[in-house]
């Protein structure tokens, strides 16, 4: 997303065109999360985090490579088909290891992982791609997968699969009302943090009148957020999942439509970026753990689903924050835009609640 003024100059296209590579991205982990960790059920773990991960760096190997629209656009679909799959197997990896009372904290400790790569990798490629040009980032993720790998083989204990999963029994859980109402929440709700997030390149320095050289700390300030609130998610959940959500999508559609009032005011911004950072982290990692609850015997699925709702959300806010500045809008506009999604989703959430309660038992564990 740092980069995406860099990717439109080199590939001829506008900003609100290129955006659609990250919808693209979106797609591919959409896509790719049910069928592989579907199809990967009785896998052993470790191996399969392994062979998604190199899955992933080839991805980035071939956006590096990839010339014009059509060949990136293609190139970022495949790139994101491990990204839901990975997640689902590492979070389910982590939380077999503690006590039923520190699932949440286990979950969010491997989402934390994520926090910490973006607040040092998302400036980290926003400067290399501008001083070496946007191909540069995708090589560096290349060589970072490679890291990456041997360290799960060294460090990460191993991990059999579900010897009786079958791609029948897996998918059942998306029959599941609970589950469903979550998905609907996350793809919606989640939407309104892409929508802003999609664009905040141009935010800063189309409506905060900054130069580019000011967007990794805009993108910094993000990434701060989501460590923070990885670190938060974690004892939120344990202590009460539903409510956690509730009072996520709350906080969200208010910073949104602060992002709005204060876009023109560098500080104000940088902070709102840092809220929104935090609370994206606590949301996302809610529904994580109230899918992988719901989806029963089918965990692994239900923590990769979250990571197709999230990307379906992706897809749906830089989208329609494409819409809207196309049509003359301003860079303000999809964060007005966000703050609906926001909304909606807890709307989807608390439909929810009120046709499960009867079925599915309240506590601090997912429910």
């Amino acid at each position: 997303m740092g980069l995406l003024p860099e990717i439109a100059d080199g590939i001829h296209r506008s900003i609100p065109t290129t955006g659609h590579i990250i919808s693209a991205y979106a797609l591919g982990v959409v896509v790719g999360a049910p069928v592989i960790v579907s199809l990967g059920a009785r896998l052993p773990r470790r191996g399969l985090a392994v062979a998604l991960v190199l899955a992933l760096g080839i991805g980035n190997a071939v956006t590096a490579v990839a010339h014009g629209y059509s060949q990136v656009m293609v190139a970022r679909f495949l790139a994101g088909l491990p990204h839901g799959a990975y997640f689902g197997v590492a979070s389910l990896i982590a939380a077999s290891l503690v006590p039923e009372d520190r699932r949440g904290r286990a979950v969010s400790g491997v989402m934390l992982g994520l926090s910490v790569a973006t607040v040092a990798g998302v400036p980290a490629s926003t400067w290399l791609g501008q001083g070496l040009g946007w191909r540069s980032a995708y090589w560096a993720v290349l060589g970072i997968t490679v890291v990456t790998m041997v360290g799960i083989l060294a460090f990460v204990p191993s991990s059999p699969g579900n010897r009786s999963a079958t791609i029948r029994g897996e998918l059942t859980a998306l029959t599941k009302p609970q589950v469903l109402f979550a998905l609907g929440a996350g793809m919606i709700g989640f939407g309104g943090i892409f929508a802003m997030y999609s664009y905040v390149a141009p935010l800063v320095t189309d409506v905060a009148d900054l130069s580019r050289s000011a967007i990794p700390w805009f993108l910094l300030a993000f990434g701060i957020g989501s460590v923070f609130g990885s670190w938060l998610a974690g004892r939120l959940a344990d202590w009460d999942n539903v409510r956690a959500i509730v009072v996520g999508f709350l906080a969200i559609v208010g910073v949104l439509l602060a992002v709005v009032a204060v876009a023109g005011f560098p500080l104000a911004l940088w902070l709102m970026v840092l809220g929104v950072g935090v609370l994206g982290s606590v949301l996302a990692i809610n529904l994580q753990i109230r899918l992988m609850h719901s989806a029963g015997d089918a965990e692994m699925l239900g923590a990769a689903l979250n990571h197709s709702a999230l990307n379906i959300a992706n897809g749906l806010g830089a989208w329609l924050g494409a819409v809207v500045i196309a049509d003359g809008h301003g860079y303000r506009a999809p964060s007005l835009v966000g703050a609906g999604l926001a909304g909606l989703g807890l709307l989807v959430f608390l439909l929810g609640l009120t046709r499960t309660a009867k079925s599915v038992p309240q506590g601090t564990s997912g429910t």
